[in-house]
């Protein structure tokens, strides 16, 4: 029974995303699955320092049985790891929430991997002062890993796991262990779900720009559709809003004419194939991984169209306040550059359908009580990601699994 709502789901979601593939531009078309390549000795993912803002972020401080920040570990039973304990203590089983969940993660793909192997931790929280200075083993916050059967033949794809697991950095330290380790449990990097900064702007049907935070359900604001036309959509709700955390958000900047987005990691971007043609078809990727040299769309004054543009850099800068647009249209123009209204999913397609019934009982709301649905103040919506959103992430990594679920998931959108 499970398995044919499964299969009945998921054909419900390849026919719609067939029919939306048809004649005309379209949004994009699915990728095959990508080959995961091993990860090379001594080579480490991000390629930037461990204690960095890319990675896993700066060192907060050694955490004893007797500190305040004790509390934040919690033990690791699951099964289907195996933790060398050496110190028979069980302080290896000890761990940050976040990295127990990317171990958890990285323990189901090794056992899809390589059948009759499980993973083995061999260093996690360390309370004895074993590792260098200011090391993340001190915090709960990082464990050196095999696999069962020790076969170090294994240890680089492990290492590749457990990058596509989520974890934050991960270097294949040794010929005897691979290293992973995840940001802290209150770091702002942690906490970048699919979002803009509330200073964002918008432009209005009227012509007039409004920042994204001030934004209320009923305006119209400029979006595009999938031929790249310009459009007015109206603004329904923030799928995520957070009015006063701190995050870190990727900025893309593009060459001239300039323009700049802030959007956090799993935030969708639409770019281009291969050239700065605008017949090319629209694909989206998250922020995370957009590059200079890539093609992405922005909106010129007295055009109509989207017009295509080089990405000259992308850099990391921390706003305070976050929000998510959800627009009839599924698409939003912010500071002039097209994006998608979605995260997380990598096929804005999907995510479109996926928001029919929001979208269906906006309208239906709009009809039945237009004075009323026009008064509503946006700001009023409370803080946090829209439960609608958190129903989709859990049936959509049911549905289609990893393959196009960002690697830190709804810890994405849920801070």
């Amino acid at each position: 029974m499970t398995i044919c709502l499964r299969i009945l789901v998921l054909s419900f979601f390849l026919v719609s995303f067939t029919l939306a593939c048809g004649p005309g531009r379209g949004y994009g078309r699915r990728r095959p699955l990508k080959k995961l390549p091993p990860l090379a000795y001594k080579q480490f993912i991000p390629n930037v320092a461990e204690k960095t803002l890319g990675a896993s972020g700066r060192y907060e401080g050694k955490i004893t049985k007797n500190s305040e920040r004790y509390k934040e570990l919690t033990p690791n039973y699951n099964p289907d790891i195996i933790f060398k304990d050496e110190e028979n203590t069980g302080a290896d089983r000890l761990m940050t929430q976040r990295c127990k969940d990317k171990l958890n993660s990285l323990a189901i793909s090794v056992m899809n991997q390589w059948p009759g192997v499980k993973l083995r931790v061999t260093e996690g929280w360390d309370e004895d002062g074993h590792h260098s200075e200011e090391s993340l083993h001190y915090e709960g916050r990082a464990v050196d890993i095999t696999t069962s059967d020790r076969d170090r033949s294994k240890y680089g794809m492990l290492a590749r796991l457990a990058v596509e697991a989520g974890f934050d950095w991960v270097y294949y330290e040794s010929k005897a262990h691979i290293h992973c380790s995840v940001k802290a449990e209150n770091s702002v990097a942690a906490k970048s779900g699919g979002c803009f900064p509330g200073d964002a702007t918008v432009t209005l049907e009227n012509g007039v720009t409004k920042m994204i935070k001030d934004l209320n359900p009923g305006d119209r604001i400029l979006a595009a559709d999938e031929e790249g036309k310009l459009v007015y959509s109206d603004f329904i709700m923030f799928l995520d809003k957070e009015e006063k955390s701190k995050k870190i958000f990727h900025v893309i900047e593009t060459k001239e004419p300039k323009r700049r987005i802030p959007l956090t990691t799993a935030h969708l971007l639409f770019l281009s194939s291969n050239s700065t043609n605008n017949e090319e078809p629209f694909q989206t990727t998250f922020a995370s991984n957009v590059a200079p040299g890539q093609i992405i769309y922005i909106s010129e004054r007295d055009k109509n169209q989207l017009q295509a543009v080089t990405v000259e850099r992308v850099y990391l800068k921390e706003y305070i306040g976050a929000y998510a647009p959800l627009t009839t249209q599924g698409t939003v123009l912010i500071n002039g550059v097209f994006a998608s209204c979605y995260a997380v999913i990598e096929e804005h397609n999907w995510a479109h359908l996926a928001f029919v019934p929001l979208r269906l009982g906006y309208k239906i709301a709009s009809l039945i009580f237009p004075k009323e649905q026009k008064m509503i103040n946006g700001t009023c919506q409370e803080d946090g990601v829209h439960w609608y959103s958190k129903v989709l992430y859990q049936l959509g990594t049911w549905i289609l699994g990893n393959d196009f679920i960002h690697p830190l998931g709804m810890s994405l959108s849920s801070s």
